[in-house]
Parts: C-alpha cells; structure tokens; sequence
C-alpha cells in the first residue's frame, strides 16, 4: 500500500536533493529523499567546494541563485558543524588576466589582484578574495540532519520512473535532483559528466584556497584545505563516465598541485575520489507539463557549481512544488 503520509518525494541525495528536501520539509510538507546512493556516496561528497559558478550556464536566474545561496552560506558559516566556512584564497590564471570571474567577484564583497611575484610559477594574474568554503562529508551531514530533524526520512531506492516513485509512495510530486543520472532517467540527452578526480592528502598547514585554470595547454589545478585534510585536484573531462581514479592521472594531479605549493612535497596521501559534475547547457529548474497525476519538478544540471546553486536552486524548486500543491491541482 501506498504511504499516505508522503507529500513528495526528492530523488537525489546530493547538495541539490538535501537542500531542496530540507526547505519542502521545513514549509511543512511531509517528504522522502529516495536515493541510490547515501549522501557521503554522491559526486557532491567529493566537490572542493567553494562559492564560485564553474561550468554552468551564465544568465540572470543563475546571478540569482548563487547569490541567494552565497547569503545561506554566509549565516551557516557562522556554526562550525555545518562544515561551512569563510576561507581566502587565490584564483590565478597562467595566460592573460583572469576574465571569467569578475562579473561575480564583486558579490563577496572585495578582492584585490594578484601580482606575478604574489603566484606559484607558470601563473601570470590573479584575484584573491574570501568565499564560503564547504567540507562536503561534514555538509552533508550537517544537511542530512536538519532535513531528518524536520521530519524528513531518507530511503534507498533505485529509481525507474519520477511519476511511478510519487505514486508508490502516495505522494503528489516527485522532484528530480540525480544529476548526471538524469541523462538516462529522465532521459535528457543534454546533460554530459565532466569527471573530476582528486587526491586527499594530510595537510602540511595550508590554510587558503588555490585554484589555478586550465588552459589550452594546461589541466586545471585547485587545493582546498579542510583541517587536517586538503583536498587536491583536479580534472574536468567531458563526456567521460569512468568513476574509477585513475593512478596517471593521480599523479599528474600531486605534481601540479606540488608545484604550486611546495609543503605538499611528501604529503600522505589518504585517499582518491572522482565525480562526475553534472554539466548541462542550461540548469532544468522547471514543472514537468503533464497529464493529471503527480507533479514532477526538475532540479538539476548544475554542473561544478552545485554547492554555489544549491540554496537558490532548492528555494525555486520548492517554491514550484508549494505552487501548485496550494492550487489544488495535484492528485496521486
């Protein structure tokens, strides 16, 4: 029999599947993350992850989310155990200045260039600047619970159908939050992985944030400290599904990352991880037209700024949920 205690039901337990459960829960709705994977499973669990739009669509709904998550961010950066902090860092580029970034540096309130003396070698501008900082296993943590504590259940399931998982549950809606598993589940030709693998080491006392991009010539770099771990990278290819590290390619990733920061020179390496970032043209933010029957929204295509879309996002995708719940025009 059905659950008819199920208002809707999240698929995806990542940043987008956590945050957009936890805002449908706490306006009060009954909801189930179902989930093929656990939070500390999911590409978001292996993301750097800090506040700044990376392989994803440049619009005015995008300027909009991300600065409506960068405030969330700045309030949860205050606790501690939400695994969110304000770190400083450099983003440098090797060829020219840095263009990519200066529509949104302006939001974090200040940054200041970077000289060629200020950089590691091969690096010829730069911006430095503060930006929420997430370590990822201790946010999704943070998420998991807060989404549990306002009444939210999390449940293990493989996923055929958005319609069909709404109506076992006796839900009204399902919303979509799989990523790149929204290629074949939706199915949606658009959305293509950009793997990224990185290296956790210990950390030798590194305190900022690096991110060296990629050029024509040159693979992108980052290190993201976390305590006693930080995290190395990185990779962005399209279009390639391989979630196993590849040991080369591991290689490749220390020697940059050494080369920008010599204490990393012997670090321990304690594990390798790959995700897959969920890149597609324009984010599908949007209610699914249909026959009558459960409401399927969609909530993904985020690409590498899933933690910097993550509360506007969440917030728009509930918001179309809430809509047509109150309308009245949703039925099982």
């Amino acid at each position: 029999m059905p659950n008819t205690d199920c208002d809707v039901v999240v698929v995806g337990a990542g940043v987008s599947g956590l945050t957009t459960a936890i805002c449908l829960a706490e306006g009060g709705l009954q909801v189930t993350v179902l989930a093929a994977v656990p939070p500390a499973e999911t590409t978001s669990s292996v993301a750097g992850a800090v506040w700044g739009p990376h392989l994803v669509e440049t619009s005015a709904r995008t300027a909009r989310w991300r600065r409506e998550t960068l405030a969330v961010l700045r309030e949860l950066a205050i606790d501690p155990s939400t695994g969110v902090k304000i770190a400083t860092g450099v983003l440098a580029s090797r060829s020219g200045p840095v263009a990519e970034p200066l529509d949104w540096l302006p939001e974090l309130g200040g940054a200041s260039p970077c000289f060629p003396a200020d950089l590691p070698g091969g690096f010829s501008s730069g911006w430095r600047y503060a930006a929420p900082l997430a370590h990822m296993p201790a946010h999704l943590g943070y998420l998991r619970a807060r989404f549990e504590n306002a009444g939210g259940t999390v449940e293990a399931a493989t996923v055929a159908s958005l319609p069909g998982a709404a109506r076992e549950r006796g839900a009204r809606a399902a919303v979509n939050c799989t990523g790149t598993g929204a290629r074949d589940l939706v199915p949606d030709p658009a959305v293509t992985p950009f793997r990224g693998q990185v290296v956790v080491a210990a950390n030798p006392g590194i305190s900022e944030f690096f991110i060296g991009l990629a050029d024509s010539s040159r693979d992108l770099v980052y290190l993201f400290p976390h305590g006693d771990t930080v995290i190395l990278g990185g990779t962005e290819v399209a279009g390639d599904w391989n979630t196993e590290p590849d040991p080369a390619v591991a290689e490749r990733i220390l020697a940059d990352c050494t080369a920008a920061e010599p204490r990393l020179r012997g670090a321990r390496i304690l594990a390798h991880r790959v995700g897959l970032r969920p890149f597609r043209p324009q984010i599908r933010l949007e209610a699914e037209p249909g026959p009558p029957g459960p409401l399927v929204v969609h909530n993904y295509g985020h690409g590498g700024a899933g933690i910097t879309m993550s509360w506007g996002c969440a917030r728009a995708a509930a918001g179309l949920v809430s809509a047509a719940m109150t309308g009245g025009g949703l039925s099982t």
